[in-house]
């Protein structure tokens, strides 16, 4: 059974648009939900209980998270995978019954407002989370800048926004190292790092700092902490992105071959990813990028191909670049 993570006052446990993997059930303390009502949009807060479930639609449906979770207490939460939560719940009718139950609350409330939303353009994912971003930023929040641009940078490392994120990223550090510069004169407490939701603190941090090295452009120096998280092999999770990030790396430091070896093995190795469309994208680009024109055309109509895809960046991109390159044929 996973053990509990503590989370303080004013930490996120996740933000709205980021990947589903886990869900979350909330022991002590006290965590509420933020989501942008469609009709007024104004913030709306949904308290979690202790002993409720939440986060559940997102990962058991595999889609970004609609909502933010923010921790109004000290709070003890206990993280699940899908199939943890699947083996729980079914030893635990209660459990279904309770869902049930919030999930009958979040329809009624969905169907009195979907003649509005019928009307209300949809914000994509990726550009709700950069938005939560620049609202951190605005205020002067820079742990939690700093965490939701490293989150953007990881799920959509391909994104429109990415050089924005990546500067935004840059400007949350420096002011985060500048704050504990002076503080630290003063014997005052430096600021708490970026909230993580992992029960590794040591590999999380250390992933995004790898992250954080992408975004300054030192690929080399990137692909060298991906390495050592991969080696250490400590949680499946981080080694699997981190495996992921290194096929990343292997792309922007022009190393195309090596690209298609590594994702090659990856896509084998990790067929549940849940960015793997975006790891077949770098595999096509890399072929583009050798003049494997063909091969190209072949990843980038699999990604067309797959199914669930029709909302997604990477499956955008490649009709994009598929439309291209047929063109020049």
């Amino acid at each position: 059974m996973p053990k509990p993570l503590q989370f303080s006052n004013g930490s996120i446990v996740y933000c709205k648009g980021e990947g589903a993997e886990k869900i979350f059930i909330l022991q002590s303390g006290k965590i509420s939900l933020v989501y942008t009502d469609i009709e007024t949009g104004h913030d709306v807060r949904d308290q979690v209980q202790p002993g409720e479930f939440f986060g559940v639609k997102s990962a058991l449906g595999r889609f970004p998270r609609e909502e933010n979770a923010v921790v109004l207490a000290d709070s003890s939460v206990m993280a699940l995978t899908v199939p943890e939560f699947e083996t729980l719940a079914m030893s635990n009718t209660r459990i279904i019954l309770k869902m049930l139950k919030v999930f009958s609350n979040q329809m009624r409330r969905v169907h009195a407002q979907v003649s509005s939303l019928l009307e209300v353009g949809e914000v994509r994912p990726d550009e709700g989370l950069f938005a939560i971003g620049e609202k951190y930023l605005k205020n002067k929040r820079f742990a939690h800048a700093k965490y939701v641009f490293s989150r953007y940078l990881v799920h959509y490392p391909s994104g429109e926004r990415m050089d924005e994120a990546a500067k935004n990223l840059r400007l949350a550090d420096a002011a985060l190292a500048n704050t504990a510069e002076k503080t630290s004169k003063h014997g005052e407490t430096p600021p708490p790092p970026p909230p993580s939701t992992d029960g590794n603190a040591a590999v999380s941090d250390a992933y995004y700092n790898a992250v954080n090295l992408i975004s300054k452009q030192k690929y080399k120096e990137a692909m060298e902490k991906f390495n050592q998280i991969i080696k250490s092999n400590k949680d499946p999770e981080w080694t699997e992105k981190s495996a992921y990030e290194t096929g990343h790396c292997l792309f922007l430091l022009n190393k195309y071959e090596d690209c298609i070896k590594h994702y090659a093995k990856f896509l084998t190795q990790y067929k549940e990813y849940p960015d793997i469309r975006d790891a077949m994208f770098y595999v096509g680009q890399s072929f583009e990028k050798i003049g494997n024109k063909d091969q190209a055309i072949v990843w980038y109509e699999k990604i067309v191909a797959m199914s669930g895809a029709e909302k997604d960046a990477a499956r955008t991109k490649a009709m994009k670049a598929l439309n291209e390159l047929k063109k020049r044929r």
